[in-house]
């Protein structure tokens, strides 16, 4: 494969990195500079596609019984004022598919992405937002999801977020260096806080890819990956689909979802991603300061290796 024509379009933006791993083994490495080899990156909202795979650790390792659990079960006093009782029906599940159906416009010129963060108590936060749609029936970006996921993970295991990822995620698939920052109550951001090396978010990718194994030693179970990177809900025409914490979307836009044509990934703000293609035997990673257009980086890996489809 000739990637002459990718690293000059690299060379033209402000993407960090670039590594193509294919059937196992890196077939190509981009870095603006050798410092960007050994930074730790942050991973933005690919942050979130961490915390769908130690849900799914938390429920194989019977911390959680199942994503059908409701979340007032977790936090009785945040939604014993609450007097909309629909927001009783929102469970896990719907934190995952960020269909619980609560008024959140992240994007725009009003957001609750700032407020949120800065919050004291940022499930409060988010719970104590109005509905806006039936629970389960309407998708809607909310990175509060995401952050009462990793609030949910600390109280059934008594541990925090990040320490749970390391014994059960980052230390068998050999991830030594990382950061995962933490709210002002001290739980680690489950939306846009870890950091790690570009080399690091390829092993996350190859646990994926493989079924959630590695080295012949089961990680995560494969029912669970296969659950959480169905293409459930259509979301926006420029992105796709979204499963559980995870975007999906055709290889070929004009045909159908299938095996064969199907792809998923997580996506970070400015440009990071964990882009992983079943059919190709691919896992792509990338690292970016393109706060301006954090497509732009899928555009031009879309077109240097799925043919301009």
């Amino acid at each position: 494969m000739n990637f002459e024509p990718l690293t000059k379009e690299l060379k033209k933006e402000k993407i960090n990195t670039v590594i193509i791993n294919h059937n196992g083994k890196n077939i190509f490495e981009y870095y603006k500079n050798m410092k960007q080899k050994e930074k730790l990156h942050k991973l933005n909202s690919c942050t979130k596609s961490v915390m769908s795979i130690l849900i799914g650790i938390a429920i194989d390792r019977q911390y959680l019984d199942t994503i059908h659990t409701p979340v007032h079960h977790f936090f009785p006093e945040v939604f014993q004022n609450q007097t909309d009782t629909r927001k009783n029906d929102i469970t896990i599940y719907h934190l995952l598919t960020m269909t619980e159906g609560l008024n959140f416009p992240e994007f725009g010129e009003w957001n609750c992405f700032a407020p949120m963060i800065y919050h004291h108590n940022i499930v409060k936060f988010v719970i104590n937002r109005p509905m806006e749609h039936p629970v389960g029936k309407h998708m809607n970006y909310n990175s509060g999801c995401s952050h009462i996921l990793s609030s949910i993970l600390q109280l059934v295991t008594k541990t925090k977020t990040e320490d749970f990822a390391n014994e059960y995620l980052f230390k068998p698939i050999g991830i030594k260096e990382y950061t995962w920052y933490l709210d002002k109550m001290k739980i680690n951001k489950g939306a846009d806080g870890l950091v790690l090396k570009a080399e690091d978010m390829m092993k996350i990718g190859q646990l994926m890819l493989q079924n959630g194994t590695i080295n012949g030693k089961s990680i995560i179970s494969a029912d669970w990956i296969k659950e959480t990177t169905k293409p459930n809900l259509m979301t926006y025409d420029f992105i796709g689909h979204y499963g559980m914490h995870w975007w999906v979307n055709k290889i070929d836009e004009r045909k159908d979802f299938s095996d064969d044509n199907t792809y998923y990934f997580a996506l970070g703000f400015g440009g990071q991603y964990i882009i992983v293609l079943p059919v190709k035997n691919m896992v792509i990673t990338i690292t970016s300061d393109i706060y301006s257009d954090s497509l732009k980086p899928m555009r031009i890996i879309r077109k240097s290796l799925f043919n301009g489809t």
